[in-house]
């Protein structure tokens, strides 16, 4: 059964943003194909935990990007290469009630990931600026988390960047992650 786009029918709530090289946009059903090929990719998932994740479990990503959209106002975008209009990545936020201590739980979360051939190019540093950009004016409160793979020492780099700064270091599903905090 071919998927359909509906990318008309999703709510006009859900911004669209542009920096100069990327659109950030609503996921589509479209995006699969080339959103599953990334998670096969050792390169992508090696700090998303450790392991490749099937295609059912990223549309059930891109559903729950939607989700958040819809029941807490916020979200995560898909991000295009405009210069290609191909999937490039998400960049966002997100409250998935992770089981964690500290909690982060109402708290907007922030993460990123981009694809590996467009690495070293400044998209990860233009899709996060033009996200918090949007959460500085929209959120309510002046907090946002991340976490991170400790040895992800490109994303670490990015979040400090932004202005995130470690405040502790737990285990998530048996792995060491550190936790980070801006304050807009």
């Amino acid at each position: 059964m071919e998927l359909l786009d509906l990318g008309s029918l999703v709510p006009d709530a859900i911004p669209r943003l542009e920096t100069p090289d990327l659109l950030l946009r609503p996921p589509r059903p479209t995006d699969l194909p080339e959103a599953a090929a990334l998670h096969q990719d050792p390169a992508f998932y090696r700090y998303l935990g450790g392991k490749p994740h099937s295609e059912e479990d990223v549309w059930r990503r891109m559903l729950a990007q939607l989700g958040h959209w819809s029941m807490l106002g916020y979200g995560s975008w898909s991000i295009e290469e405009k210069a290609t209009g191909r999937y490039a990545g998400t960049v966002g936020f997100f409250d998935v009630r992770r089981d964690l201590t500290p909690s982060l739980k109402g708290t907007p979360e922030a993460g990123w990931v981009l694809a590996p051939r467009l690495h070293g190019r400044g998209y990860a540093s233009q899709a996060v600026q033009a996200a918090h950009a949007w959460a500085d004016a929209h959120f309510p409160g002046p907090r946002t988390t991340c976490i991170i793979d400790p040895g992800n020492e490109a994303s670490l780099r990015l979040a400090r960047r932004f202005g995130y700064q470690e405040f502790a270091r737990t285990v998530y599903h048996n792995d060491e992650i550190v936790l980070l905090e801006r304050f807009r």
